[in-house]
């Protein structure tokens, strides 16, 4: 059976183009998924989200999370799609407080002391993570029963500094300047808090896997703010621990990386053993992707607003990447996620012009 593009109506072969670009493969186009391509800028996703009282409960809702990821494959025909959940599902899995707040953001109680690392209970993350993992399987059958069975499915967590800002300020920070000070002044207690955090972000993906994710995503979106020395030490030992021990427990499952901000230290980041780095929109991709090795696959970068703006801007921003990963396996994205405000019909011109080139 030949299925149809929602974007191009050309045919699509069998969608494996995703992981072949990640395996370092020729691919015979570009394949192309977002960041946050499920979210407020799609009125399927306010009708849905409309449905529950707040945030959470949508995470938490294995019907309602699978459909909202389903929801931008059925109307673009993304070459993968994405786990909808919130990388603070795993702090709060873990019995650290969580709520959303409209036009705040996360609101999370500060941890700053040995009890509020001791307070974090390993033990109750499988079970509170259930419903996350009811909704991986129920997406792997709704691709399945929608006719993009061969579409694949990311799982993703966020990476544990990136986890940990927002659990020590208490939420969103321009600088993070509480989370720094504690891992310079008190270092000892910062590492237990990785170390406890590395090891429920392991258990966390390797349990997405077993429900049928196919590759992962590690989100580390304030690795830029740390010193070279803080980045080695918090953002790369953490992210070569996680894939050591899934490549162990899950071989042949890749990895993307994504330490937004780094600049130049991704050049150092790619030892840590994933198969995929996540370019931020302030990289140039070129020069960043001439520090890597071959062997790693590059994802980004377009600016989100660009997508905003569309037209001309857009096309010429979309034309640069594409024309600069030439010849090399790329995965066409944002350098961030999408936001609330872009326009829908102009994410179907984007993907016009990267299937096309």
């Amino acid at each position: 059976m030949s299925e149809r593009s929602p974007v191009s109506g050309s045919p699509l072969l069998a969608n494996d183009t995703f992981l072949r670009a990640l395996r370092r493969e020729q691919t015979p186009y570009t394949p192309v998924w977002l960041m946050r391509q499920a979210g407020r800028y799609l009125p399927e996703y306010r009708a849905v989200r409309a449905q529950v009282p707040d945030f959470v409960s949508l995470c938490t809702s294995p019907d309602l999370a699978a459909e909202v990821t389903l929801q931008p494959i059925r109307r673009y025909g993304f070459d993968a799609a994405i786990l909808f959940s919130d990388i603070l599902i795993l702090p709060w899995a873990l019995g650290h407080g969580l709520e959303f707040k409209e036009g705040e953001g996360p609101v999370l109680p500060k941890l700053r002391d040995e009890a509020g690392v001791a307070a974090l209970d390993p033990g109750r993350l499988l079970d509170k993570t259930r419903p996350v993992m009811e909704t991986v399987r129920g997406i792997r059958a709704g691709l399945k029963a929608e006719g993009y069975g061969d579409t694949a499915l990311i799982g993703f967590a966020g990476a544990p500094f990136t986890v940990a800002c927002y659990m020590i300020e208490g939420g969103g920070s321009k600088d993070f300047a509480n989370t720094r000070a504690l891992a310079y002044g008190q270092p000892a207690l910062f590492q237990r808090l990785m170390d406890v955090l590395t090891d429920a972000t392991v258990e966390y993906l390797s349990a997405q896997v077993d429900a049928g994710a196919e590759a992962l995503m590690l989100f580390d979106s304030w690795a830029g703010v740390l010193s070279p020395l803080q980045f080695r030490a918090h953002v790369m030992a953490p992210a070569a621990r996680i894939a050591a021990a899934l490549k162990q427990r899950h071989p042949g499952v890749p990895v993307i990386g994504f330490p937004r901000l780094a600049g130049i230290m991704v050049r150092d980041y790619a030892a840590t053993g994933v198969d995929g780095i996540g370019i931020d929109t302030g990289s140039d991709i070129a020069a960043i992707a001439a520090l890597l090795p071959l062997r790693l696959a590059v994802q980004g970068n377009l600016d989100p607003l660009a997508v905003v703006a569309g037209g001309e801007a857009m096309r010429t921003e979309a034309a640069a990447i594409l024309s600069a990963m030439q010849g090399r396996p790329f995965i066409f994205n944002l350098g961030h996620g999408i936001v609330p405000q872009t326009p829908p019909e102009h994410v179907t011109a984007l993907l016009e012009q990267v299937r096309a080139a």
